[in-house]
């Protein structure tokens, strides 16, 4: 039997980064996608995000790849979160997505940063985080040269 575990942390925003997702909100919001990744053998370790934004530190396994992953737990939960009426207007969450794998060193380090959301966005907004993590993982690089 094969043994794969690829670590990969997740970040996508609200569509307009509308900050639609409330301290209430977004608890039962994280608590609805884990149950559901559950229930599709998809291993979320950890999640949190701010009134814009989630992040989530996930495991794939063989079968599972970071696109189809993500439109699972994307899809479902604005479905969701629309059925449940969470939100005083449509639900939507943004088309694109930031992807980086993680190393098994590096695993507490992403927990941490994940965990400590509230707290690290009173000193920055998404965007600039946004723009940090371009910087850091290359991706301005990459869409530079592709222009």
């Amino acid at each position: 039997m094969s043994m794969i575990k690829i670590w990969i942390h997740l970040v996508w925003a609200t569509k307009s980064r509308k900050p639609l997702l409330d301290k209430n909100i977004r608890q039962k919001v994280w608590q609805h996608m884990r149950t559901n990744a559950q229930e599709k053998q998809i291993h979320i370790d950890f999640i949190n995000g701010y009134v814009d934004h989630v992040h989530i530190l996930l495991s794939l396994n063989a079968d599972q790849t970071i696109a189809k992953t993500v439109q699972l737990i994307k899809g479902e939960s604005s479905f969701w979160i629309n059925k449940n009426n969470l939100c005083n207007e449509k639900f939507e969450w943004q088309d694109d997505y930031f992807a980086v794998s993680v190393s098994e060193s590096g695993v507490n380090v992403v927990r941490e940063y994940i965990k400590n959301q509230e707290e690290h966005h009173a000193k920055k907004t998404f965007q600039q985080e946004y723009d940090e993590f371009m910087k850091k993982y290359g991706f301005l690089l990459i869409k530079d040269s592709q222009g």
